[in-house]
């Protein structure tokens, strides 16, 4: 089974309108220079638009994914795959992470293209991804992630996510150690023992404080500590590394590159790795085997791609990972976004878990009549 097209396609929903983007601000309070970042207005408010990449082969079966990929990308992608076997995954996979350098890409860059081949290789099997892999578990568990809040705006959040079942819960801060050590403690006192707590500062910190904090988040038994200081301090995370128990995950700007993520967990400067699929599920798996060797984990970023499905399908068939990571409020957050774009079951929180669908490949089910009726641009289509 042969690649007879690679197709871009761009989306725009008129009953989804969004506005505004991302500014830089200063943290007060604090007795160094630091910024965060905080919403900004952006002009009038703009129907949404939703990237997809299709993969299409001379039997008929077709692979859809979210994508963040432009059409430069897409365009190298076809000249290289069409005419390519789709089982020729791995060749193609070297070849273009070999290649990246020569194409002047950014590392990981083809990954939704990957993730198209791994849907048509299950959709020519007729099995789910994550059978085809190898299940390791029926569901994955779920942490809910918060922004920037006081004790208060935790606790409620919290409990919005035991509503749904979710046991876990991950900070994030941008107020410096000093403010976060009392909400940390106030926080552990409130859920109890057993609630599972994880923190990411988002580059908040400096070296002392992230000594100081990781000490307490030992002895508040929270599960990681995620990125307290900027990636390129490499030295200061090994130094971190070897003074704290609790895990540290510091590669999330680099987990694009499976090249540098492995060499930061080879030399001792992240304790668990991060990996986003989007970057293909090659080399997350490769990323997990590799962790799997050093006894350790790989933990996904985000949603994923196809709202939610294909890290679902991931989790269950990798061992070394713990938790979904996961934003809304509601339990069918994941499913309400797909359904913007005709993707029907988007994958529920239920029970605090997540688990993929039984449908071949990513198991998408898609109202192909709505999706169509929202295309605006289509590249590299022959028909």
């Amino acid at each position: 089974m042969n690649i007879t097209e690679v197709i871009l396609l761009t989306l725009e929903n008129p009953q989804r309108m969004v506005q505004g983007g991302y500014e830089i601000a200063p943290v007060r309070g604090l007795h160094r220079i630091q910024y965060r970042h905080q919403s900004r207005p952006d002009g009038e408010p703009r129907p949404a638009r939703q990237s997809f990449l299709e993969v299409r082969t001379d039997e008929g079966i077709i692979g859809r994914c979210t994508t963040t990929m432009n059409a430069h990308q897409a365009a190298i992608i076809r000249q290289h795959a069409v005419g390519a076997s789709v089982f020729d995954r791995e060749r193609l996979f070297q070849l273009l992470h070999k290649g990246t350098r020569w194409v002047y890409q950014p590392p990981g860059w083809f990954g939704d293209f990957d993730n198209c081949l791994w849907d048509i290789a299950g959709k020519a099997a007729g099995l789910p991804v994550q059978a085809l892999i190898g299940r390791v578990r029926e569901r994955f568990a779920v942490y809910l992630t918060g922004g920037d809040m006081d004790v208060d705006g935790y606790l409620r959040h919290i409990e919005q996510g035991r509503q749904m079942g979710i046991s876990a819960y991950k900070f994030h801060s941008y107020k410096g150690g000093r403010a976060d050590a009392p909400i940390y403690r106030h926080v552990r006192a409130s859920v109890g023992p057993d609630f599972v707590l994880l923190t990411d500062p988002v580059c908040s910190y400096d070296l002392r404080e992230a000594i100081e904090i990781g000490h307490l988040l030992e002895e508040l038994d929270f599960l990681w500590l995620e990125e307290p200081f900027h990636e390129q301090k490499m030295n200061q995370y090994q130094a971190l590394c070897r003074e704290l128990t609790i895990p540290v995950m510091g590669n999330e700007m680099l987990m694009h590159d499976i090249g540098l993520s492995a060499q930061w967990l080879i030399q001792g400067a992240t304790d668990r790795v991060r990996a986003n699929a989007r970057h293909g599920t090659t080399q997350v798996l490769k990323l997990a085997h590799l962790a799997e060797m050093y006894g350790t984990n790989v933990e996904m970023n985000g949603q994923g791609g196809l709202f939610g499905l294909i890290h679902a399908h991931l989790g269950c068939c990798i061992d070394n990972t713990d938790y979904y990571e996961y934003f809304f409020n509601a339990a069918a957050g994941n499913r309400d976004q797909g359904a913007d774009w005709g993707m029907l079951n988007g994958p529920l929180i239920e029970d605090g878990h997540i688990a993929p669908p039984e449908g071949a490949g990513w198991g998408a089910v898609w109202d192909e009549e709505t999706f169509n009726s929202l295309v605006v641009e289509r590249l590299g289509s022959t028909s």
